[in-house]
């Protein structure tokens, strides 16, 4: 299946997911939260749910459309909060003034703290599971938005402005920051689809592989690309005079660690011949993508 055709199904199916607990909010703050979800992106995190589950025959689970909401939730609120004065500082996200220059830095720190809350309210109300597997899927996106995933790597991120990291530093925060959630969309598709440890342990090997592919093509694009591709402002890490992926192998040798990275991630699809081609072909993506 597309990655189109992923993407559609996500804006028919799942956001309105969303948009349904909208309607008693004040009206300024319903048009913050929409914009922030209407302003595009690859949804690679939903896509990722929606592709574990097809790997095991389960691709039309009653709970993958919660499952989807929830991590897109999650990772826009990180978005939102990552471009904030106090973090990034930035202008420029998916193509779009960020949401503290639309609007104001109250209203951007309001909207991604309901989006992080809402996303578990999604999970808990995960239609056609039991109590442990919707228990299961909590626990695995709140370890990976919190302080053990993304919040601690950004943290990490933050503290290292102006450092040196050496490349074992540098994986070891984006395994955090960026990996967390993508290896959670992936578990949350299995445990949706009823995956047993050594289907979910695949899946986590994959997304741990690609999570890295992911930050490595981005801080290629960085160099190469320009803001109106990429979507978002160019040369930010570099003016911050963080450590990169380029700045420390080189484009080439950056370009060799995504190659090897994405060979890994295919290996760990053995498991599931014919029903990871989906998962495979958006490894490829990950890595072969211009923004």
């Amino acid at each position: 299946m597309s990655l189109g055709a992923d993407r559609e199904r996500f804006e028919a199916r799942a956001r309105p997911l969303v948009e349904t607990q909208l309607s008693t909010l004040a009206p300024a703050l319903r048009e913050a939260v929409a914009y922030a979800l209407s302003v595009g992106g690859k949804r690679i995190r939903p896509i990722l749910v929606y592709r574990a589950a097809r790997a095991l025959g389960c691709g039309d689970a009653p709970a993958l459309e919660h499952a989807a909401a929830a991590i897109e939730l999650v990772h826009t609120y990180s978005l939102i909060h990552d471009d904030l004065p106090a973090m990034d500082d930035d202008d420029l996200r998916r193509g779009q003034p960020t949401l503290h220059r639309a609007y104001d830095e109250a209203t951007a720190i309001l909207v991604g703290d309901g989006m992080q809350v809402q996303a578990f309210s999604l999970l808990a109300a995960a239609p056609g599971l039991d109590a442990a597997p919707r228990l299961a899927m909590v626990e695995v996106l709140a370890a990976a938005s919190g302080f053990p995933g993304m919040v601690g790597g950004q943290y990490l991120d933050v503290s290292a402005t102006g450092e040196a990291l050496s490349l074992d530093a540098l994986k070891a925060m984006h395994n955090l920051k960026t990996g967390a959630l993508i290896r959670a969309a992936l578990a949350l598709g299995g445990h949706a689809a009823g995956a047993g440890e050594r289907e979910l342990a695949a899946l986590d090997h994959y997304g741990e592989h690609i999570g890295l592919a992911f930050q490595v093509v981005d801080d290629i694009l960085d160099v190469e690309s320009d803001s109106a591709t990429l979507g978002k402002t160019r040369g930010k890490d570099a003016a911050a005079n963080k450590s990169t992926y380029v700045s420390l192998l080189g484009i080439e040798g950056a370009r060799r660690e995504a190659a090897s990275l994405l060979e890994a991630a295919l290996g760990a699809l053995d498991l599931f011949d014919h029903g990871g081609d989906d998962l495979r072909d958006l490894a490829r993506f990950i890595v072969e993508r211009d923004r």
